[in-house]
C-alpha cells in the first residue's frame, strides 16, 4: 500500500508476539519504519528505523493512532501511563482479548475505540482480522480497512458479543492448528516413519491442503468428498476422526471463548 494512505505515525503501546507480527507485516508491505513508535520494556530485535522507548516516561509526544498491545491483565496498572500518549479524539485500536469497549472507554473517554483480533499470520499478510467498533462511520471503517489490508482480511462483526468467539477461532486458532500438525507427525512416527520425515510430511500436507481450500470454489466438505473413495484408506481414517472431532473442536473453542469472557472483568473501573 502507499505510505500516503497510512497514518503519519502509529504508537504501539506493548509490542509482544501479536503486536510484533503486525509491525513486521506493515513494514513488509512497504510502510516506512519511521512511522512506528514502540513503548515496551521487553521488546527486542525491532525492525531498523522503528523508534523504541523502554518506558512511557521516555516518550514526550502524543499520537493520533495508538495500537494497544499489552496483556489484558495489565490494563488497570498501565492505563495511567497510556492516557497521556493519546491525542484528544485519538483512534485507539485494542487487540486485548476479552477487554470490552465500555471498559476501554472508562479508561480513555475521549478515544475512538476499535477492537481488533488478528493472529500471528499478520506478519505475512494472511491474518483474519475480526473488527468491532461503535465509533466509526462507513468512511472511518473504510479508512481502517485500508490501514489493515497489508495484514490480512478485515471482517466487521455484527455485535461486540461475537469478539470472544472470534478470539477463540481466529486469534487462538493457529495454536490449535499447530497442535494438530504436531499430532499428525507423532502419529506418523507411531506408524514407523522417522520423526523428522513424519514432521515434514505433516507440515507440507497441511500447507498444501490449506492453500487449496483457500483457492478452491468447493467447500471443505466438498473437497473432503473429492479425496474420499468409498471403502478406501481415507474413508477408513475419517470413520475414526468423525467419531469425535466436531465435539472436540467445539469444546476447544468454547473453553477459549469462555476465558475471553472471564478476561472482560479485568481492568474495569469500579
Amino acid at each position: 500500500m502507499a505510505n500516503a494512505d497510512f497514518p503519519h505515525q502509529i504508537l504501539l503501546f506493548g509490542c509482544g508476539n501479536m503486536g510484533g507480527a503486525m509491525l513486521r507485516g506493515w513494514i513488509a508491505s512497504g510502510i516506512d519504519p519511521a512511522r512506528f513508535v514502540v513503548i515496551d520494556p521487553y521488546a527486542s530485535a525491532l525492525p531498523d528505523g522503528v523508534k523504541h522507548y523502554r518506558s512511557a516516561s521516555e516518550n514526550t509526544g502524543s499520537f493520533d493512532v495508538v495500537l494497544l498491545g499489552i496483556k489484558p491483565q495489565m490494563l488497570g496498572e498501565l492505563a495511567g501511563q497510556i492516557s497521556p500518549c493519546l491525542d484528544e479524539g485519538a483512534t485507539l485500536i485494542s487487540i486485548l482479548a476479552g477487554i470490552e469497549t465500555d471498559t476501554l472507554a472508562s479508561h480513555f473517554p475521549t478515544a475512538q475505540i476499535i477492537r481488533l483480533m488478528p493472529n500471528l499470520a499478520a506478519a505475512i499478510g494472511k491474518s483474519p482480522l475480526g473488527l468491532w467498533s461503535g465509533y466509526l462511520d462507513k468512511a472511518g471503517q473504510a479508512a481502517l480497512e485500508t490501514w489493515l489490508a497489508p495484514l490480512g482480511n478485515p471482517v466487521w462483526l455484527n455485535s461486540e458479543n461475537q469478539m470472544n468467539a472470534v478470539t477463540a477461532l481466529a486469534g487462538s486458532g493457529p495454536a490449535f492448528v499447530y497442535r494438530f500438525i504436531d499430532a499428525l507427525g507423532a502419529a506418523g512416527t507411531a506408524l514407523g516413519l522417522e520423526p523428522k520425515i513424519a514432521a515434514q510430511l505433516a507440515l507440507s500436507m497441511v500447507e498444501g491442503s490449506a492453500l487449496l481450500a483457500a483457492q478452491a470454489e468447493e467447500t471443505p466438505s466438498e473437497l473432503t468428498a473429492r479425496v474420499t473413495s468409498p471403502g478406501g484408506t481415507t474413508a477408513a481414517g475419517l470413520s475414526e476422526l468423525d467419531k469425535g472431532i466436531k465435539a472436540l473442536i467445539e469444546s476447544t473453542l468454547r473453553a477459549a471463548s469462555e476465558r475471553g469472557a472471564e478476561l472482560s472483568n479485568i481492568g474495569r473501573v469500579s
